[in-house]
């Protein structure tokens, strides 16, 4: 099936952390989404890859989103080359996104700012029709998003735009707490990480808010894009207080 918005993230929960409101943003409004993990995880001090993709699942029907895959690349170990540009360019031309969110340019995490690189050339490689793809002996046809935009992470990066996500906030929390062995947990007994603190949540909570601040709303979500980002009118502008 054709995908219209497709968030790509290294690690399961990248999405939810940053972009989820979005995509039940654009759910809401009738655009079918769709989220792709990098790795499973693997590395992670908490949890296990079979309880990672069992709460991958879990949080994708929170979502609502249309498609879920993992393409198990290797966590901390993967690189941008010819085979993991080639399974990216796979999966866009299988579901032909026109928008692709990715993770953040540079962050706390190195794998975050390798997969950004990574999903940005393979979205312009997969356009290119001398690049010959098949999945599952059937060819694919050379396709690009119109966009391939970055989420914001640990680090605070200046967004190019942001999205109200009011109406959504309580479930992107739902769908972040999907991650039980990742979050904080007060009946867990794995080793405290600088994810897994309550302090942690209300930080995701804050930047919300204060991005929600920057266009009068309550929460958004903040983005990065290379590509100049043009409306059709005026009336997509949201009305703030002078």
């Amino acid at each position: 099936m054709k995908i219209d918005v497709l968030a790509i993230g290294v690690h399961p929960d990248d999405v939810e952390l940053s972009c989820s409101g979005v995509l039940m943003v654009e759910k809401n409004n009738g655009r079918s989404t769709g989220i792709i993990d990098l790795t499973e995880g693997e590395l992670g001090t908490r949890g296990t890859p079979i309880t990672r993709k069992q709460e991958a699942a879990d949080s994708a029907k929170i979502l609502g989103v249309d498609i879920r895959e993992n393409l198990g690349l290797a966590d901390g170990f993967f690189k941008n080359d010819k085979e993991s540009q080639l399974s990216i360019i796979e999966v866009i031309r299988k579901y032909k996104p026109e928008i692709i969110i990715c993770n953040a340019p540079e962050d706390r995490h190195p794998d975050h700012g390798r997969s950004a690189g990574l999903v940005s050339e393979a979205a312009f490689l997969s356009g290119l029709q001398k690049i010959e793809t098949k999945r599952n002996g059937v060819h694919l046809e050379a396709w690009r998003p119109k966009y391939v935009l970055n989420y914001i992470q640990d680090r605070y990066l200046q967004p190019d735009f942001v999205v109200d996500i009011t109406g959504v906030m309580e479930r992107k929390l739902e769908s972040i707490r999907a991650f039980k062995s990742q979050f904080y947990n007060s009946g867990s007994d794995e080793p405290q990480t600088y994810i897994s603190t309550p302090d942690f949540l209300d930080s995701i909570v804050y930047r919300a808010k204060m991005l929600g601040k920057m266009i009068g709303v309550k929460y958004a979500e903040g983005f990065i894009s290379k590509k100049m980002i043009g409306i059709t009118n005026l009336d997509a502008l949201i009305k703030q207080d002078t």
